[in-house]
């Protein structure tokens, strides 16, 4: 989200009425816009509310709206008929029932993802009519045992059932719940047969969504994906920038630069030749020191904004084992520490957007602000 520094007194008298708008961020395409509001940092419910359901069901996306985020954020993987459906990652033996399912048991094998030897189930093996007979499970009970009490309840959904979601809840709320959808390893589905892009066109397209106005990310860790979807797409993509390594595109194709590389001047120049923004690893905007505590906010947030890019981070929760050393309360890693403060020192460094699994609490910071 813009803040109001970026489009002065005319925006200025717009914010004043509660009004939000859409306005270019200086793309010499100019074919991308992002949205410009009162409210400050956009929420985006990272995954749903993945904080009190288990992850990337239509059930942890509608609460994230109903608490109040302003985007759900799909990941999205391709099945074996070439349907995408939300996923954190092709391989689902952490986050749905599979396991449990004998029929399933020798779809059981080693793959390789973006250079990395993988066991278990990977969507791309499954028909959509066969991952519908799957439930979701919480990826992480240790921390969130809570969760874990919707185990079995949930389907995987498609991105299309994501979308229709967000619509009925856009006409029951009021507001405009837009969506964030991740491609996940696009090189490895391009390798595969199953290249995800033309299919997140193709839904956008028929769902009225690939316009000006379309409340609708796009992201990717990769580049070159980015780089194609910016000749077929109309609303704005961000690059996504991890705390360490490199695109896997770069890797594959030779290419020595990081991600650190990218957020130097001349990357964030380039990131800025096709796409909005960077979804930046918080990391990237406080480090941390070797306590795990806070330190001084780099440059990045500036850098960015200075070149034109959004800078949306990921991703805050609220339990201990996530929050920084001095937020923490005790040393239950499942217990809630200090994530008010946490946002605090974020929110300060006048970035635009927070990923957040925990969406009420985000916007709850951000309204106490």
């Amino acid at each position: 989200m813009v803040r109001t520094r970026f489009v002065g007194a005319a925006l200025a008298a717009l914010v004043v009425a509660g009004v939000a708008a859409v306005l270019p961020t200086g793309s010499a395409s100019g074919d991308d816009r992002v949205e410009v509001s009162r409210k400050g940092p956009l929420v985006i419910g990272h995954r749903g509310a993945s904080g009190y359901r288990p992850e990337h069901t239509l059930a942890a996306y509608e609460l994230a709206a109903r608490m109040g985020a302003d985007y759900v954020e799909p990941d999205l993987v391709v099945t074996k008929d070439g349907k995408l459906v939300a996923r954190h990652e092709n391989e689902i033996g952490g986050t749905t029932d599979v396991a449990a399912h004998p029929e399933f048991a020798a779809r059981k094998t080693t793959k390789v993802v973006d250079g990395v030897p993988i066991t278990g189930w990977f969507t791309e093996d499954f028909t959509l009519a066969e991952l519908k007979t799957l439930r979701a499970v919480e990826r992480i009970p240790d921390v969130r045992p809570r969760n874990a009490l919707y185990d079995g309840r949930f389907e995987i959904p498609t991105f299309e059932e994501v979308v229709e979601l967000s619509r009925r809840l856009s006409r029951e709320l009021g507001r405009d719940i837009g969506l964030y959808p991740e491609t996940k390893h696009p090189t490895y589905f391009q390798d595969i047969g199953l290249p995800l892009e033309p299919r997140l066109v193709d839904v956008l397209n028929r769902k009225g969504l690939n316009r000006h106005g379309a409340k609708v990310y796009v992201q990717s860790f990769e580049v070159a994906n980015l780089k194609a979807l910016k000749r077929e797409l109309r609303v704005p993509l961000v690059q996504l920038v991890s705390g360490s390594g490199a695109p896997y595109d770069f890797v594959k194709a030779g290419d020595k630069r990081t991600y650190s590389d990218l957020v130097t001047p001349a990357g964030l120049r380039e990131i800025r030749t096709y796409a909005s923004g960077i979804g930046a690893e918080k990391s990237r905007i406080i480090p941390r020191d070797a306590a795990g505590r806070l330190t001084t906010p780099t440059t990045l947030v500036r850098d960015a904004h200075t070149r034109g890019l959004v800078v949306h981070a990921w991703t805050f929760r609220n339990e201990n084992a996530f929050l920084p050393a001095d937020f923490r309360t005790s040393t239950d890693p499942a217990a809630y520490g200090r994530a008010f403060g946490e946002y605090a020192a974020f929110y300060a460094t006048g970035l635009d957007g927070v990923f957040a699994d925990n969406p009420d609490t985000a916007v709850e910071a951000r309204n106490g602000r």
